[in-house]
């Protein structure tokens, strides 16, 4: 798979905006199963291109298939995280005319009433504010989440085993009613020594098509067990 499989327009800001020849293994191997619609476990270390490597592909998908806003959600256990992604993804959506936006504590209420009436179709957001939505009176959640197609927790080796992880899983089946079935999942994590399981953990009760992508490391079989 090459950058000639990503919509055109990412393509081309890739190879003239960043100035890659080519995207790196991780971001090439990502390609085929995310835009297919698998969810996948990305394993890179910090400064790896997991990002890169789960938006490029998304970011073509929901145009192909045209999901309303929000169409995609991006979690991290951390607003300071967020804050830091958001003009990278706000650069990647705006080269298809989309828009990226953060949902957290700190977002005032008016610029909450404003992201209600215009979704964005990349939202930045933690597990705790994404659930303060779905339960929110504010929020006409079929209407707002219909378009949602795929989740991206970023971090997700930091989620899982502790009651944050829990409750993660909780929000994303919550989710999936409001969507009328599952979304597709991608988590991001660092190299972990059982991704097959954290894979597993992450899909909760849904047993969708799913791939470890973590080029250059030996990833052993896939059990039905707890990541911890």
């Amino acid at each position: 798979m090459s950058i000639g499989a990503l919509h055109p327009s990412l393509a081309h800001h890739i190879v003239n905006g960043l100035g890659w020849t080519a995207l790196r293994p991780l971001q090439d191997e990502a390609v085929a199963p995310l835009i297919s619609g698998e969810d996948a476990l990305l394993l890179a270390p910090t400064a790896g291109g997991k990002t890169e490597a789960a938006l490029f592909p998304l970011l073509t998908r929901m145009t192909a298939e045209s999901w309303d806003a929000p169409s995609l959600l991006y979690l991290a256990p951390l607003k300071a995280l967020l804050n830091n992604l958001l003009p990278r993804l706000e650069t990647y959506a705006g080269w298809l005319g989309m828009r990226a936006a953060v949902w957290h504590g700190d977002v005032t209420g008016g610029q909450r009433a404003r992201l209600l009436r215009e979704p964005p179709e990349v939202l930045l957001t933690t597990p705790e504010s994404l659930e303060s939505m779905l339960v929110s009176t504010k929020v006409d959640h079929r209407r707002w989440f219909r378009g949602t197609g795929a989740v991206v927790v970023d971090e997700v080796h930091a989620f899982a085993g502790d009651d944050r992880g829990w409750h993660l899983l909780a929000v994303l089946e919550r989710l999936a009613r409001l969507t009328g079935g599952p979304v597709q999942r991608v988590g991001l994590s660092a190299t972990v020594g059982n991704p097959e399981a954290l894979l597993s953990w992450l899909q909760g009760s849904f047993r969708r098509p799913a791939s470890v992508i973590a080029p250059g490391v030996d990833v052993p079989a896939r059990p039905d067990s707890h990541p911890v």
